[in-house]
């Protein structure tokens, strides 16, 4: 493979600006790979490639003129095809918006636009980001790198397979109880969700409002935290978004060290129901910080255990909220009913039972029923109190540790087709991701090792606005991790289950 495709973002980046390559040489190159294998993986619905070469050969004009220009400019990206995108499509991975065409750009993307990075397209996701395994797009699933019989994890399993498979050195994900970095750990790629309100939802199509964040994905800590500087900020357009500073998340990877940093091992997840290969990855993790002057500390957090099914109340009560725009009139597709009489409730419910898949209708009908009159206070109420638990319980595990550690799935990628028919088994692999979202606090996983063949990750969880915290752990550990095994994970890869 070429050198230009497996370079990380912040090697890009240096050899642009020393003028070693052009932009477009860059992009081209990705997009070439695109055309090579992603009609095995699958990762992409939309490539933007007219779009991405131009901005790519405006980067190279800007640079020769001597313009003063971002770290990143020039440097290409891709999109979860849940961000609104002007002039590309933007679909949910559902038949609801197949063709859509947004006419405004969310944040993050007007941030990537103003960065001067090509976007390479749009890629695969869960319907609505509805989904652990990439299974659920309408347009097919994504397939992983590792073993193309497997799945990428999701919802965001096409931006995680993106960059594992060297198609992209950056990505774009959103995160509502994992999305972002359970993917990440099954690809052997680094997936951040950043705190909540840390990074602009305007424009990501909602799914739970008071869960969902974007953040980065990538092959290398330093890269996340060069990302996460770019797309981070207050932004007035979003009700949520916290005015903090971004803060200085790149240096903090470049100079990652927990000597001295209390570590916390949360008891309740880890043990029972995570695989014997998972767990052995993360204690051989925890010696190395140990090993590298960190204090670990093992911290208990009870309510965790309720985490799943809080979540699992709270997320389809808002997405069945969420979703209730898609009528079959205002926009989106619409399907007519059969036989007359030609009413707006029949034209909703036929638009409906095509558009929506059965997960997204699963969860439609769990949110209705939660929050219908009767049952609210017994179900999304009570998941609510819930809620404030988990908080108590991550405020009262910070009171005894810096970051908190955990393996970020319990199990590596299982084979395509094995959980579908199963839904609460799908559901468990969001255990120890879940609970950060609650609470809104930021995580990160990075690439553990392997297990069987096959990729772990390694989950650090800081205090709600302590980021930085997790890039200082995550390159500490990846940079022990890497000089153990020679080089990044991804470099052990095998080819594409064959193909080059």
């Amino acid at each position: 493979m070429s050198e230009l495709i497996t370079s990380s973002a912040a090697q890009l980046a240096a050899k642009l600006a020393a003028r070693e390559v052009t932009a477009v040489e860059v992009t081209q190159a990705h997009l070439d790979r695109i055309n090579e294998v992603d009609g095995a993986i699958n990762a992409f619905l939309h490539v933007n490639t007219d779009e991405a070469l131009q901005v790519a050969a405006d980067v190279d004009k800007a640079r020769a003129a001597g313009e003063d220009l971002h770290e990143l400019a020039g440097v290409p990206i891709a999109i979860k095809d849940l961000i609104v995108t002007k002039g590309q499509p933007t679909t949910a991975g559902s038949k609801m918006l197949e063709g859509w065409m947004s006419p405004y750009d969310a944040t993050v993307i007007s941030k990537i636009r103003a960065a001067r990075m090509p976007m390479l397209g749009k890629t695969n996701l869960d319907e609505f980001a509805m989904g652990s395994s990439t299974e659920h797009s309408a347009y097919g699933p994504t397939h992983n790198p590792w073993d193309l019989d497997r799945i990428p994890g999701g919802s965001g399993g096409g931006s995680a397979a993106a960059v594992a498979a060297f198609e992209a050195p950056l990505a774009l994900g959103t995160d509502t109880g994992g999305s972002i970095r359970q993917p990440a750990a099954v690809t052997g790629s680094v997936g951040v969700k950043p705190t909540y309100g840390g990074v602009s939802r305007y424009g990501a199509i909602a799914m739970a409002s008071s869960l969902d964040q974007i953040g980065p994905v990538s092959r290398t800590v330093l890269d996340a935290a060069l990302l996460q500087e770019v797309i981070g900020g207050h932004d007035p357009r979003d009700s949520t978004s916290l005015t903090d500073p971004v803060g200085s998340l790149a240096d903090a990877a470049r100079n990652g060290n927990v000597a001295g940093m209390r570590i916390g091992i949360v008891k309740e997840l880890q043990g029972e129901g995570y695989e014997a290969g998972v767990q052995a990855r993360f204690n051989e993790s925890v010696e190395m910080l140990r090993d590298a002057g960190a204090e670990i500390v093992e911290v208990s957090c009870p309510n965790f255990k309720y985490a799943l099914g809080a979540y699992y109340l709270i997320m389809p009560s808002e997405a069945s909220s969420n979703l209730a725009k898609y009528d079959g009139v205002r926009y989106g597709m619409r399907e007519l009913p059969a036989e007359p009489p030609l009413t707006i409730e029949r034209v909703m419910s036929a638009t409906r039972a095509a558009g929506f898949g059965d997960e997204v209708k699963r969860r439609i009908i769990l949110g209705t029923y939660a929050l219908s009159a009767g049952y609210y206070d017994a179900y999304y109420g009570s998941a609510q109190k819930v809620r404030t638990l988990i908080q108590r319980d991550f405020d009262a595990a910070f009171a005894q540790a810096d970051v908190l550690i955990s393996p970020t799935s319990p199990n590596t990628a299982f084979k395509l087709g094995e959980k579908l028919d199963d839904p609460l088994a799908m559901y468990l692999n969001d255990i120890a991701t879940i609970p950060a979202n609650m609470a809104g606090i930021p995580g990160i996983s990075i690439p553990g090792g392997l297990s069987d063949g096959l990729p772990v990750g390694i989950q650090f969880l800081a205090p709600a606005r302590e980021d930085i915290r997790l890039y200082r752990a995550g390159a500490a550990l990846e940079g022990m991790l890497e000089q153990k095994w020679g080089g990044p994970l991804l470099a052990s890869a095998p080819v594409l289950g064959g193909v080059k």
